[in-house]
């Protein structure tokens, strides 16, 4: 039987630290715009649109360790520690040769890149000294996230979040440092920050090392490194199939509304992103609870539970609505507050707070989808229907209609803005109907 005091107790374990954890990260997005928008509107917008590629890469990191924390959390619910090492060794080859490409690409290719999401010279020099910086961080990132999503399914939360805070702290403070040129530093403004985020993940490497140290910890078992098991590969291989093949069909989706807002303008494309690191902001809240709940139904599920984890699925997609509505409550609130803290122009300005308006709906199927999608339908396995529900809501609906508005129609930079958010919204009547089928009800263990 549920055992609602323990339920509320295992999720706000779990998901705190990991929302505290993806909130630290989005702060430093946040940091990086604030203090760039106090130099110059130009900067922040060239840096914002720059680190579109790492949000690509993170598609594919993403996939990896999503897929070894499905497994991963139904192996730890088993009690399997060495399926676990073998997991992480799958991860880590895969994670390597994604981090070893986007750091070539961002030496040898900066320009081509730039290109795609802007057409402003200035903003194409400015993130192109960004990214030959930055790409040495790209290199790094990989190897950590396989540590950090291995702590979060060993119940090593705390652990995990302490490390990322650490590293943000250090990032944030470099920031300072490199930006204004404090402390004697000469002011790098871009450069400085991604000085900063460079020696950030190096720290974050470190302490990742460090922790995995402690005789408790899971770690890879490096002897065995390319001797893994077929059966347990091809396990890793369905899951990870159409989680890449979903995060990517998001990834680039979303990195083509910020390419379409780039080529609106630039006052468009400073509010674009002012107000897409007020979303990561907002949602580290609804990544907390979908991280929880991917643990949460995954250890039942594993564990041969099926009633149990199907019941907590099923709380766990209700919180979810709960969560929505707080969020869209908050991005209100703090409207007032975020477009009087960065420089903009007045047309800038009025572009941002009516983003702002129009972002507070999207919060509500944003929070409910990485809840029940990422959380609870990840949890059992069944990774496909992100996929499906992103190339119907997404590439036929949504991305259509916004490079229509902007190109075609020259609907006004907030009508294409609306177009973005249409996917998530839509999403949700779709989803709901997916849970209650129970095809995510799934023990993946072997024996």
């Amino acid at each position: 039987m549920a055992d609602n005091r323990q339920f509320y107790k295992n999720l706000i374990r779990i998901a705190l630290p990991i929302a505290l954890q993806s909130l630290m990260l989005a702060l430093v997005a946040a940091c990086d715009a604030l203090m760039l928008g106090r130099v110059a509107q130009v900067q922040m917008t060239a840096v914002s649109l720059a680190t579109q590629i790492q949000f690509v890469q993170n598609m594919f990191l993403s996939s990896a360790t999503a897929a070894g924390a499905i497994l991963g959390a139904q192996y730890w619910g088993k009690g399997d520690k060495r399926a676990l090492e073998n997991i992480f060794n799958i991860m880590l080859i895969f994670c390597g040769v994604v981090s070893v490409i986007f750091f070539l690409a961002c030496e040898l290719s900066p320009r081509a890149l730039m290109l795609i999401f802007a057409k402003d010279q200035d903003l194409i020099n400015i993130g192109i000294d960004y990214l030959q910086i930055a790409g040495w961080s790209y290199l790094i990132t990989g190897v950590s996230q396989c540590y950090l999503t291995i702590m979060k399914v060993t119940e090593r939360v705390k652990a995990g979040a302490a490390i990322s805070s650490a590293a943000v702290v250090i990032n944030i403070v470099l920031n300072a440092v490199f930006i204004f040129g404090l402390l004697g530093v000469p002011a790098m403004e871009a450069r400085g920050a991604a000085c900063a985020t460079t020696i950030s993940r190096i720290a974050e490497l470190a302490l990742c090392f460090a922790f995995s140290m402690r005789k408790e910890y899971i770690r890879p078992a490096l002897s065995r490194l390319f001797r893994i098991p077929g059966g347990l590969l091809a396990d890793f291989v369905r899951q990870l199939l159409p989680l890449m093949g979903g995060g990517l069909c998001w990834g680039v989706g979303f990195t083509s509304y910020t390419a379409i807002m780039g080529h609106m303008g630039v006052d468009a494309a400073a509010a674009n992103s002012v107000a897409a690191v007020v979303r990561d902001l907002v949602c580290c809240m609804c990544n907390g609870i979908g991280s929880a709940a991917g643990i949460i139904v995954g250890n039942e599920l594993g564990a041969g539970r099926l009633e149990l984890g199907k019941k907590y699925g099923i709380k766990l997609t209700k919180i979810s609505f709960v969560i929505g509505f707080i969020s869209t409550a908050i991005v209100l609130a703090v409207t007032p507050v975020v477009v009087n803290g960065v420089i903009l122009t007045d047309r800038a300005r009025d572009y941002l707070i009516w983003m702002m308006v129009i972002m507070s709906f999207y919060m509500i199927g944003r929070c409910v989808n990485t809840v029940t999608i990422n959380g609870v339908l990840d949890g059992g396995g069944d990774t496909v229907f992100d996929l499906y529900s992103l190339i119907v809501c997404m590439w036929m609906i949504a991305i259509p209609l916004a490079l229509c508005g902007a190109f075609v129609w020259h609907w006004s930079p907030l009508a294409v803005y609306a177009c973005t958010c249409l996917d998530e919204v839509g999403k949700i009547p779709w989803v709901m109907l997916r849970v209650r089928k129970y095809k995510w009800v799934r023990d993946l263990t072997r024996p």
